[in-house]
Order: structure tokens, then sequence, then C-alpha cells
């Protein structure tokens, strides 16, 4: 449904929920209602250190061209965040193992596609999924290795300083990964740190962390459509980044492009995927998945007949 030239855009419905992950944590949750016959249902799986919120207008465009869609915060963050970090133990992993498995059971009960839109850490969370056969397609932005030798050299410098000095002070001082202190990002979990900072040293994340060598089989086990778009000027995860980790996904169909940013425009970086500005992104990633769609149908016909 869209609106007339030169008219207000029609208001969504939201209503907050609470999700139960696999281990029985409560989470925050927002639900966007589809204006008209829902076409599918769709899970936003967020960054790192990124609240729901940011993601509210995405979540209510593609609302308004019938989409019902799902947000929400890990343990740990936004909405989902105890009275105190200090003290909270968790996992990285929990994210992907426990909290978005929930999500996906829950989008999975109704008869409607599931399709994912990830961002940063969204577009490793497929891999670690353990229902991720759910998923009719996925589409992510700006999902990367981590590591700084694939980023800018400025920026690279940037990061190198602050995982290895900046970062383990405030840690000490504060108990958890209190990066707004540095108006970076929302405040973090101490494993969460504790885990990134870990991967973030290896040019292919946990694929090269010989603690880690499970993700191999994880990974190989995907055979959803997965697009994976990255800008050019994306400093955290720019393409070869993106190439380097995405190599995980070796039996995925996989669609990789990257974005170049238009002369005069606001830079894109690393969070300007789901700005007000980048609506044509949107409307890409909507008609991708729609498209992707009886592709992963047929697939799915194919693997059950064989």
């Amino acid at each position: 449904m869209t609106a007339k030239p030169g008219s207000p855009e029609p208001d969504v419905r939201s209503r907050r929920i609470t999700i139960t992950a696999r281990d029985g944590y409560a989470l925050g949750a927002t639900r966007f209602q589809a204006l008209g016959p829902p076409r599918g249902n769709v899970l936003v799986a967020g960054g790192t250190g990124v609240p729901q919120r940011f993601y509210r207008r995405f979540a209510e465009y593609a609302a308004r061209r019938g989409f019902n869609v799902l947000t929400v915060d890990y343990r740990g963050t936004g909405e989902s965040s105890p009275a105190s970090l200090k003290g909270f133990e968790m996992s990285y992993l929990d994210w992907s193992e426990k909290d978005l498995p929930a999500a996906v059971d829950l989008l999975s009960q109704e008869d409607l596609p599931l399709y994912w839109i990830g961002h940063s850490f969204g577009g490793h969370a497929i891999g670690m999924l353990p229902n991720h056969d759910r998923l009719t397609a996925c589409y992510s932005f700006g999902s990367g290795a981590g590591w700084a030798g694939w980023m800018p050299r400025g920026e690279a410098l940037k990061i190198r300083l602050f995982w290895n000095v900046l970062m383990p002070v405030i840690v000490r001082w504060k108990g958890y990964m209190a990066w707004s202190v540095l108006g970076m990002g929302d405040d973090l979990p101490k494993g969460v740190y504790r885990d990134w900072k870990r991967w973030c040293s290896y040019p292919h994340y946990y694929f090269d962390d010989p603690r880690m060598t499970f993700v191999h089989a994880r990974y190989a086990a995907v055979q959803t459509p997965c697009a994976f778009v990255t800008s050019r000027d994306d400093p955290w995860a720019p393409p070869r980044s993106r190439d380097a980790f995405v190599k995980g996904y070796i039996n995925a169909p996989l669609t990789i492009y990257d974005i170049e940013p238009a002369p005069g425009k606001p830079a894109i970086g690393h969070m300007g995927y789901f700005r007000s500005e980048a609506q044509p992104f949107w409307d890409e990633a909507l008609e991708w998945l729609l498209q992707a769609a009886p592709v992963a149908t047929a697939a799915s016909c194919r693997s059950a007949s064989g």
C-alpha cells in the first residue's frame, strides 16, 4: 500500500510485546502491522549495540508496503537490559542461539513467508540460528568480518586503539562495555565485549578462532537465499571485509553487491543503511526478498523430494 503523491503516509499500528528466549530470558520487542493483506513477515536483526528503536523508520516503511515487521532488543541491550550491566553474565552467542531463534519461532507459526533483514551482526547471526531453515530469504546490510586489517587505514588505527587501549580501561572501570562513554553506541555486557574483541582479532572473524571450529558446519548447513550488501564508504564493513565473512555461507545461494555512494549526498557509512534517506535501499531489499521467495520454495521442494 503506497500513499498518493503529496499525501501524508498512513499511520502504522505497532505494539510492544515480550518474547521469551529459548532459555527463558524476557526480551523486549515491537510488532508493526502491515497495511492491507500481509505479503510476509519481516524480522529485523539489528547490529551490535544498536537498539531496536533505530530501525523504527524502516519497520514502518515496510509495514506500509504490506509486511508485518518485528524488531527486538537482544538480552543486555535496550528494553532487554537488566537493572545494571555490571555483573550481568552472558555470551555473545546467546543473541544468535537463544534470542533471535525465539523470534523466528514466533513468526514462523504464521502461514506467511518469513524474511530476514540484517544489519552488521544481523548478517552473522543467520548461520548460528538453530532454526535458520524456517527463513524464506535473507537480506543484510553492512555485515563484515570485523578485523581492522580490512578497514581503511585511518579507521583501522582508531579501531586498534579502541580494542587495545581505550576499551580495556573502560571495561575495568565500569565492569561492562560502556562505549557510550565514547559516544559510539549503547552499552553492552562484558561477555559481548570479551567475545567480540577476540573474534575481531582474526581476519575471518570466528571462522579463524580455534575455539569455534564448530561454526564451519553450522554455516555450511544454510541453504536459504541470502543477499549481502555493503556501501563502499562503510568504514567498519567495507566490501573486502564482507567478502571475508560471507565465505562461510558455502552452500547458500548468495547475492553480493556494493552500494556506490552518490556524489554530493551524505555518507552512508556503517549506520546510514537505516536512516530516512535510505528508502531506495529499503525498496531494493524488499523487492529482492519477494523475488527470492519462489527460488527458496523451489529449493525446499527439491530437498523434500530428494
